[in-house]
């Protein structure tokens, strides 16, 4: 009888150890995810190590972007690469907040149905378009927005084009037949 009790409690203990092991191997596969800054964090961030700034100019009531959010920017090769290579920037388009940057104040204009903010606007050059991405470089000169909803694939070209330097030196028509996603 005490044979059988120690076999199973031996078989208890062995169940115990494997699971504990299991739940250990998929909390370490915890997928990354972007680390989203305001914009005034991003310049601070950049002023002690700099490095390019990537803008989602969203709004809350953008389904494409909303969708973006999910499909895109969730992608883990996507979040990964945002973050190493970039500040990623959620800017609201219709904020009410200000922003300070460059000695200039930003403020949300009382404009349409929902007001616009004066940063987004001046980001997007007065197209106002959303989801538009914007990317910075390390000087806060913008290299380009880019408007509409994109996959994960395309963006990771994207992404790579610009965080690579690639834009320095390759037109963008050549680079993009050229750069094969590994997504």
């Amino acid at each position: 009888m005490m044979k059988k009790y120690t076999v199973i409690l031996g078989s208890l203990i062995l169940m115990a150890l494997l699971s504990s092991a299991f739940v250990m191997k998929v909390a370490d596969q915890k997928e990354e995810e972007v680390k989203w800054y305001s914009f005034e964090e991003a310049v601070a961030l950049n002023k002690k190590e700099p490095k390019k700034i990537f803008i989602d100019v969203y709004t809350d009531w953008c389904g494409w972007c909303k969708k973006m959010d999910k499909a895109t920017f969730n992608h883990p090769e996507i979040a990964k690469y945002l973050n190493d290579k970039y500040y990623p920037v959620k800017l609201n388009a219709e904020q009410k907040e200000n922003i300070e940057f460059n000695d200039h104040t930003f403020k949300w204009v009382d404009s349409g149905r929902n007001g616009i903010h004066e940063l987004a606007y001046s980001l997007l050059n007065g197209k106002m378009s959303y989801p538009t991405v914007v990317f910075m470089d390390e000087e806060f000169r913008m290299l380009s927005p880019v408007p509409g909803y994109l996959e994960a694939p395309v963006f990771d070209k994207i992404i790579h084009y610009y965080g690579e330097d690639e834009y320095k030196e390759t037109p963008w028509k050549e680079y993009e037949e050229s750069y094969k996603s590994s997504l």
